[in-house]
């Protein structure tokens, strides 16, 4: 090797080196920041959950957590599933087992829920995840679970444009799919921003994700002692295991 090549190969190794650090140390600081849960829904009961039998909205996760246990089941995973009225109910399109509550929303507003692309995260009859762009979402009669919410995160591997110039910064959650089609459910620790939440997504390899709210998100994940059980919501989603297993 000449000595010109191996001044510039000296000079460029160090460069490298920064940046996978640089990368290695941002990516931690985010796993630090926030909390999540990858589930596969082929392998794991995974519901859309927002009334009971009798037609009382659950509200919080005490309460879902209560309606899960009457059924000899054991809340392994919870978190609010989506914008609500104030009536707790969605605010977009909601399909449980198969049957649509309602219909998807695709009008223009403020807020994030109207912020474009918003989208819907859904599960099929055969139990295949998917999150997707509003006005790419099609009915084909074999959805089982479906939410709608906004605005996307993430879009075909990239971060939604308009959070480049977002500054504001709340405790919010939100899904994703990963590359082996299983579910990663994110709910951040501390206040941030949507740039950095949606980055979070996207570092861990999300062709898609959905936001679903901010200021006011909970989790419940029993295998890492993460026990929120307060708040009143509209739809959450959880995953339910047989109390004998």
């Amino acid at each position: 090797m000449n000595l010109k090549r191996k001044t510039i190969l000296l000079f460029f190794l160090p460069l490298v080196s920064v940046g996978l650090l640089f990368f290695s140390s941002n990516k931690n600081s985010l796993d630090n920041q926030i909390l999540s849960y990858t589930v596969d829904p082929k392998k794991s009961d995974l519901k859309f959950y927002w009334k009971d039998e009798k037609g009382e909205i659950l509200k919080s996760i005490q309460n879902l957590k209560s309606f899960v246990e009457a059924k000899n089941l054991t809340l392994a995973f919870a978190t609010n599933g989506g914008m609500f009225t104030d009536q707790y109910g969605p605010v977009g399109l909601f399909i449980h087992e198969g049957k649509i509550i309602k219909k998807i929303n695709k009008s223009n507003g403020d807020g994030n829920f109207n912020w474009k692309p918003n989208g819907v995260f859904y599960i099929t009859n055969d139990n295949t995840p998917v999150v997707c762009e509003t006005d790419k979402f099609l009915n084909n009669g074999k959805i089982k679970y479906a939410t709608q919410s906004g605005p996307m995160l993430v879009i075909d591997n990239k971060i939604h444009t308009g959070f480049k110039n977002s500054t504001s910064k709340y405790i919010r959650n939100g899904v994703g799919i990963l590359p082996d089609n299983k579910v990663v459910f994110a709910m951040s620790k501390t206040e941030i921003s949507f740039y950095d939440f949606a980055k979070y997504f996207q570092s861990l390899g999300c062709k898609n994700a959905l936001y679903f709210d901010g200021y006011v998100p909970r989790t419940y994940l029993l295998e890492k002692n993460w026990i929120q059980k307060d708040g009143n919501f509209g739809v959450m989603i959880g995953v339910v295991k047989r109390k004998n297993k």
